[in-house]
């Protein structure tokens, strides 16, 4: 006999690729075979998020007994809606002149909707009126106009 039938051949594989590690099917052959595993599960990761948390999210993280956020006031909506109607406005066209869904004027104009103060600061400017402080409902002057 020959060297060729005794000698041990040795095939190796390829290392896998990162994306095929991270998979649920590798991650649970490794747990099987012991081996550490440390998963993150990252919060909002690969979503085009256009709007930022806002300070209501950190508020309700915090709150212990009843976890609610704010709604709209009643009366603010109606002052929404009165404004929007003096404009002759539909809720399509006052969502897309502030550059929001139809859904969330309306939310607002039925006092369902979480105040945002940069939503109500666009309102106010496309219906010239004034949506937050004391005087609630009178002509909003722009800056740098006097009385």
């Amino acid at each position: 006999m020959s060297d060729w039938d005794t000698t041990p051949i040795t095939l190796r594989k390829r290392a896998p690729k990162a994306s095929t590690l991270k998979s649920e099917q590798a991650v649970n052959a490794a747990r099987r075979q012991g081996f550490a595993i440390e998963t993150q599960a990252k919060w909002g990761g690969g979503a085009n998020k256009q709007h930022v948390t806002t300070k209501n999210t950190a508020k309700l993280d915090r709150e212990t007994e009843e976890l609610k956020h704010d709604k709209i006031p009643l009366d603010l909506g109606k002052l929404i809606q009165q404004g929007r109607q003096s404009k002759g406005l539909s809720q399509k066209d006052l969502a897309t002149k502030v550059n929001e869904k139809a859904q969330v004027i309306n939310d607002y104009e039925a006092g369902r909707g979480i105040p945002n103060q940069m939503v109500i600061g666009k309102i106010e400017r496309v219906l010239g009126i004034k949506l937050r402080g004391k005087d609630r409902g009178k002509p909003l002057i722009a800056p740098g106009t006097k009385k």
